[in-house]
């Protein structure tokens, strides 16, 4: 990357391993490159909202709510209290490949884990960094998960 433009760097978070990896190369490589790191967390409702009705926000169920408190609370753990390089955080309700997509308009990179949570262990690519690696309107780095599905 050069050092004029724009540095951004764009993250997708899920709050698995290897998405927490893809947050940590991305401040390194910022913090190389004088650039920012815009970390994004996509949400959908579950596939069966609407199907049996509609579960009530006054139940106490807010995913907005909730995305962006795993996202802060992710970033703050990954990131410190005081990162090298800014760090902002985007909650966009929507498919998660298709809010990254997005995301990564005008970005110099995006950067995901290998496998995200709800991957399976023999995958080498999930199917969102799969799909991000063939569409993406920047170049794309994947990083692999060296500590497996349980941190072992």
């Amino acid at each position: 990357m050069s050092s004029g433009g724009n540095q951004r760097i764009v993250v997708g978070m899920d709050g698995s391993p290897a998405s927490e990896n893809a947050l940590r190369w991305a401040i390194a490589q910022a913090r190389l490159t004088g650039g920012t790191v815009q970390a994004v967390t996509a949400w959908e409702y579950p596939a069966f909202y609407g199907w049996v009705g509609a579960v009530p926000v006054s139940d106490g169920f807010d995913p907005q709510e909730l995305a962006t408190r795993t996202l802060a609370e992710t970033v703050a753990e990954v990131a410190g209290a005081e990162p090298p390089v800014k760090v902002s955080q985007a909650v966009i309700p929507g498919n998660p490949a298709r809010v990254l997509l997005d995301a990564a308009e005008g970005a110099a990179l995006l950067v995901v884990g290998s496998r995200g949570l709800g991957g399976f262990s023999g995958a080498v690519l999930g199917s969102v960094s799969r799909h991000l690696t063939e569409h993406a309107p920047c170049p794309v780095v994947v990083i692999r998960d060296d500590h497996g599905p349980a941190g072992g």
